[in-house]
């Protein structure tokens, strides 16, 4: 069923380089819709694949380990609850987020008793999206992460992807924000430029351009200019530090 688009993909990006990468699976009929929710939960570090319907769905769910299904109610040659149902049938017990476009009480409440561990209407925003699914994958018995960074005045939080100095509400760009992730979550550490290749960028190697300096300069000049203490350092011939009042 078709999904209406979150307007704003830019403010749901997050790093999950040092996190638990996780691996779902996004059962839905309308290609667009499933094409953005793949991109999206990509773009954010995790790994999905799509079924487009729910007897393809099923074989999919059945045949791999998925860490969350997010599984659209109303679906061709196998609605989504009846998918659900065979598969607790069959003892397989990986959480189930629901998305639908009907969202009364009495539709929920079916959608949990047939098996799903969250129901989501339509529409929604892909941060609540990926904050439910974030949960039911913890749930599942991963280990709990840090969803808030602090280095000094500094705060970045993962699930409402704020990011304040001191007072002041900073606006990041995608990309600022998953380096700034990545940086904060290793914290007095240096981290090197295959580090960000690699876990930022998912680059296996070096395309020899300066995107990581013009990207460091960007998010220097926005959580630095006007401060009295720097956080971001430049560690000369080894890659870049965020640490507290050390010039």
């Amino acid at each position: 069923m078709r999904l209406p688009l979150a307007p704003c993909l830019e403010k749901v990006t997050s790093l999950t380089a040092a996190e638990r990468t996780m691996r779902l699976l996004i059962i839905e009929d309308d290609r667009e819709s499933a094409d953005y929710l793949v991109k999206a939960f990509r773009e954010v570090g995790h790994i999905a694949d799509h079924a487009p319907d729910g007897e393809e769905g099923l074989a999919m769910a059945e045949n791999g380990d998925y860490d969350v299904l997010v599984v659209d109610r109303m679906l061709p040659k196998r609605d989504g609850l009846s998918l659900i149902g065979a598969l607790r049938d069959k003892g397989n017990t990986a959480p189930v987020l629901i998305l639908s476009a009907l969202g009364q009480v009495d539709d929920r409440i079916k959608g949990l008793r047939a098996g799903g561990d969250d129901y989501l209407p339509k529409p929604y925003s892909f941060a609540e999206l990926l904050a439910r699914v974030e949960v039911l994958s913890r749930r599942r018995g991963g280990p709990a992460e840090d969803t808030l960074y602090r280095v000094g005045d500094l705060e970045l939080d993962r699930l409402s992807h704020r990011v304040a100095r001191g007072k002041d509400e900073l606006t990041l760009q995608p990309r600022e924000f998953r380096l700034l992730e990545y940086l904060m979550k290793h914290a007095g550490q240096v981290v090197t430029r295959t580090m960000l290749l690699e876990n930022v960028w998912d680059y296996h190697f070096d395309p020899q351009t300066n995107v990581i300096d013009v990207h460091i300069s960007r998010l220097r000049s926005k959580i630095d200019k006007g401060f009295e203490r720097p956080l971001l350092h430049t560690i000369r011939g080894a890659g870049y530090m965020i640490r507290d009042g050390i010039r």
